[in-house]
């Protein structure tokens, strides 16, 4: 039997160090997890020992090797970073790893040797922190744009609880379900955009090279007055071939202007506003708001972070205006001492069905359960709202691209036909 030195949390979240007994570690880990603590971090007591001994050089060993790495080897312009996809991964790796009773620091320092970059430098830093005491969510709420706040409240709860396991699980559920939404509408949009992009370029090959030639045929044999449809086409063209840099100015222009107006919390509400209420797009944009509150709110819910942190969540990474007020305004009514449903209703944001569960699940107590219910039912319309939308997309795309191109052939014929007819006349 060996002894083994361990850092680890009670159910409280409170920190805990100690010394156990064990022939081997595992079987150590074992016997804490049965004791109801979480293990962040073990050793041999002989390796502490020896740590004990030597104080804090070894501390400052490693902080200036640490400071010299950064200052030579580790140049970044943008700042270390996990990505979006990346987190997914790291965060079902580390659930699987402390689910196999693997401690949480070593867990970390397996993935950290795993990976590159951005992503070991976050996770070298949050072990390195965790190392020196710190709390799994206060190290996480060092890196804001690794881990959002949605990841940090959660892992809170998870320390509070004693479940962080369980909320580890849950929390790459919960980005599992979000990336493969995600990549469901950018599947669904590609084939429009490519439809959208070829014509867009065959358009622009007619109005730079094929109107050029039908403009100098019309000089050339003196047709007199033109139609005004040709005319028009001719301004569009020659702005194409002799002053192209303008359309360039005027698009860079409207999205920097669109970008300063989004920025603006008076302006983006009326955006987002439009953006759940134009046709064709309206419906899954608005329908994928529902589901992704849903989603999170329900994760949140069942990971034990309170009601109206919950809200403030949701609401600050829901990313419509419009909807973020609404749950601002329920929010405040729920701190004030009212249930979720009645404010749902009266703040008209959400469709009525939702406020319906949202009812049953406050008067059942199985509101996690009901806002589960709800984000798989609006994930389902969302997938058949965007068939829906790419159904009529296709159609509408060929309709007003026929048009347009039965425009430049009338326009470039018109004085062609007047030609003729007077030839015929004479």
């Amino acid at each position: 039997m060996g002894q083994f030195q361990y850092n680890a949390m009670e159910s409280g979240g409170k920190p805990i160090t100690g010394t156990i007994e064990a022939s081997q570690m595992q079987e150590a880990v074992s016997k804490l997890k049965g004791m109801g603590y979480f293990v962040t971090s073990i050793s041999p007591a002989k390796a502490s020992a020896i740590k004990k001994e030597t104080g804090s050089k070894p501390a400052a060993a490693s902080k200036a090797a640490g400071k010299k790495k950064s200052a030579g080897m580790n140049i970044s312009f943008g700042g270390n970073k996990i990505k979006t996809k990346e987190l997914m991964i790291v965060t079902r790796q580390l659930a699987t790893l402390v689910g196999s009773g693997l401690p949480l620091l070593r867990s970390l320092r397996v993935l950290r040797e795993q990976r590159k970059g951005g992503a070991a430098a976050v996770l070298g830093k949050v072990a390195e922190d965790i190392e020196s005491g710190a709390l799994f969510s206060e190290a996480l709420a060092k890196h804001p744009k690794s881990f959002p706040r949605i990841y940090v409240s959660m892992v809170r709860a998870g320390e509070a609880g004693g479940a962080l396991e369980s909320v580890l699980n849950r929390l790459a559920e919960f980005m599992e379900k979000e990336a493969k939404l995600r990549g469901k509408i950018k599947a669904a949009m590609a084939y429009p955009l490519v439809i959208l992009v070829v014509a867009v370029g065959i358009l622009t090959f007619i109005m730079l090279k094929i109107v050029p030639t039908f403009i100098q045929i019309f000089a050339d044999m003196e047709a007199g007055e033109l139609p005004g449809p040709t005319i028009l086409l001719m301004n569009i063209s020659n702005l194409l071939t002799q002053r192209f840099y303008l359309i360039i100015i005027f698009v860079a222009a409207m999205v920097i202007l669109f970008k300063i107006l989004n920025k603006v919390k008076f302006t983006k509400y009326y955006i987002d506003m439009a953006k759940m209420r134009i046709p064709v797009f309206g419906p899954v944009v608005a329908k994928t708001i529902v589901a992704r509150f849903a989603r999170t709110f329900a994760t949140l819910i069942t990971s034990g972070v309170p009601i109206l942190q919950s809200l403030q969540i949701v609401r600050d990474t829901t990313g419509n205006e419009v909807v973020s007020k609404g749950i601002n305004e329920i929010r405040n009514r729920v701190r004030e001492g009212e249930g979720i449903a009645g404010p749902m209703l009266r703040s008209k944001v959400f469709p009525s069905m939702v406020t319906n569960m949202v009812a049953v699940g406050e008067e059942t107590g199985a509101m996690d359960a009901m806002l589960e219910k709800i984000a798989e039912a609006y994930e389902a319309e969302v997938d058949a709202a965007v068939s829906a939308m790419t159904a009529m997309l296709e159609p509408l795309m060929i309709v007003f691209l026929g048009g347009i191109v039965g425009f430049i052939v009338i326009a470039l014929f018109m004085p062609l036909i007047k030609l003729a007819m007077g030839l015929s006349g004479g």
